[in-house]
């Protein structure tokens, strides 16, 4: 680069922190492309996929949305800090961007906004513990993780001859601070691992929550050897038994001023991958705008608090870059076992999913019940996100964050609701869509009753509502509009769907003719909210046989 060039170089860079800085920009500087700026665009992009370490990203020349301003602006306005997230979502490389930053490390951050906003660039003491990577299934695993980081900081500040965890823990951040003359910086990535792998596992979460609590508790006892605290995790799950100690822990997870410091916003996507998203646009024979559109029903709608933009999944959407093709990236990465086990244990209506499950405020902020209450389990995990928010009352309304998350839930808990024959699984479903679209009733039915004639079905619990959901999550699949438990100014209709052309009404009897089920829809008025509406209107009445297991008689009008 000649004198003119990095004059030109200098004055850009001076230009772009400023308005960083003003405007709240996010810009992104990777390496070795354009000459002048350093800025790679498109098939140029190197995307950080599985890069958790930001010295590596740094060094590597990867893409990286900026995220350091909220950084500093948390450092320098407080002192303890919680943040949970879904899995996948960044929190590990936040995690090593501040530990970066507390080291001093001054040139893994040049173009940033953090370079312009710190002055001093201090060299912190960092113990920096990560309980990922560990499959805690037994009480040593946790105490061996535990252990291992103790050693590991030992070896560096000295060590004690103390014979519990919690004892040397003091210790290493005493000696920390006497050896450097600098307060401690503890970050701690993935607190409630070894929470979350073990939930059906009562006695092995009490005894981590208890181990968990011993070890946090050493933060508030060594508060004036500490400069700055941060964890993470997945959930909020044991969080107020494990941090009892922490009272003076800001959690932040529902803070809307933080709500993108992980995940890509709307803005981060127009000034960072623009160059990117023509490409994808290209690749998949679609227009930008049908392109923007996309993705954004596939992997936008995370919203961490009320009244904020949408936040994009970073891993998805970097998967789709690298790719250039739309798929549930996120959602193969992990399948939620736990979450249908809960779900079935608390007969939770699954109908609701769908923009409609409606919790207090108190109940979201809360993880303490989750065999009675999981639907906060539902959000922190990321199934579910906040759609809507009423002030006067206080409550939450959360659905699916987008078509990403809501699809392979609903694949992903389909055999457990629907006879499964996978030889004609995908080509049942579609007639069943083909038979609604073009209004043949009585042909949809008769697929609908072959496919519960599957013997080995069974039908536990509540009967009418286990087919109701069997119902529900194949019209959701199919992309039909569906309701269930409709409410209707005499009653409640049991199955609602509509089409573009078609609407209908659907009754389900248990053990009861399906005559008494279409006589319901008549007495009860069910089909008048639609008399006005120019679709043809069926309606249908349903028996199902508990003894036979199967659809026994169904009635088209």
């Amino acid at each position: 680069m000649d004198t003119q060039e990095k004059m030109e170089f200098t004055s850009f860079r001076w230009l772009a922190l400023n308005l960083n800085l003003l405007l709240g920009l996010n810009l992104m500087f990777v390496k070795n492309v354009v000459p002048l700026l350093g800025l790679k665009t498109g098939g140029d992009m190197l995307y950080p996929i599985g890069i958790q370490n930001f010295e590596d990203l740094r060094k590597g020349g990867y893409v990286y949305v900026d995220k350091t301003a909220l950084i500093h602006h948390l450092v320098s306005t407080g002192k303890y800090y919680f943040l949970s997230r879904p899995r996948r979502f960044g929190k590990s490389l936040l995690v090593s961007t501040m530990e970066a930053y507390f080291r001093g490390r001054r040139d893994l951050f040049a173009g940033l906004a953090i370079e312009a906003l710190e002055k001093d660039w201090t060299d912190y003491p960092v113990l920096h513990l990560d309980l990922s990577g560990k499959k805690y299934d037994n009480p040593k695993a946790l105490a061996d993780v535990l252990n291992y980081h103790i050693k590991t900081w030992e070896s560096f500040y000295g060590s004690g001859n103390a014979p519990d965890i919690e004892t040397r823990f003091k210790q290493v951040i005493d000696n920390a601070y006497e050896k450097t003359h600098r307060q401690v910086v503890i970050l701690v990535d993935e607190y409630d691992k070894p929470i979350v792998d073990n939930l059906g596992n009562s006695e092995l979460v009490d005894y981590y929550k208890s181990t968990l609590q011993g070890f946090y508790s050493v933060m508030k006892a060594k508060d004036g050897n500490i400069r700055f605290g941060f964890l993470t995790g997945v959930s909020k799950i044991g969080k107020l038994s494990v941090f009892s100690g922490l009272n003076n822990l800001n959690d932040i997870s529902m803070d809307a001023e933080y709500s993108d410091i992980c995940g890509i916003s709307e803005r981060d996507l127009h000034e960072c991958f623009d160059g990117s998203i023509s490409e994808l646009a290209d690749a998949n024979s679609l227009s930008l705008e049908d392109c923007y559109k996309r993705l954004k029903d596939m992997y936008d709608g995370y919203h961490f608090s009320e009244d904020t933009a949408g936040v994009y999944n970073p891993f998805s959407l970097l998967n789709t870059f690298r790719s250039k093709k739309f798929k549930e990236y996120w959602f193969e990465t992990g399948t939620p076992t736990m979450l249908v086990k809960v779900m079935k244990q608390t007969s939770f209506d699954i109908t609701t999913l769908s923009d409609n499950v409606v919790v207090s405020s108190a109940t979201l902020s809360g993880m303490q019940d989750i065999v009675n209450r999981p639907v906060p389990l539902f959000f922190q995990t990321g199934y579910l996100t906040i759609k809507g928010y009423d002030s006067e009352y206080k409550e939450y309304r959360l659905g699916f964050p987008n078509d990403e998350v809501k699809n392979g839930f609903l694949n992903f808990i389909y055999s457990y609701y629907v006879p499964v024959n996978p030889a004609e699984d995908n080509t049942r479903v579609s007639r069943l869509s083909k038979a609604l679209r073009a209004g043949r009733p009585e042909e949809f039915m008769r697929d609908l009753e072959s496919l519960f004639a599957n013997t080995s079905y069974q039908i536990q619990g509540d009967s009418e509502k286990n087919f109701q959901y069997a119902i529900y999550i194949i019209m959701e699949l199919l992309g039909e509009y569906v309701e269930a438990e409709r409410s209707t100014s005499n009653g409640r209709i049991d199955l609602l769907l509509q089409t573009s052309d078609y609407i209908y009404v659907i009754e389900l009897k248990i053990d009861n003719t399906a005559e008494a089920a279409l006589q319901q829809i008549e007495e009860k008025g069910y089909a008048k909210p639609f008399v006005n509406d120019p679709r043809k209107l069926f309606k249908i009445g349903v028996s199902f046989s508990t003894a036979n297991r199967r659809i026994e008689d169904w009635v088209v009008v």
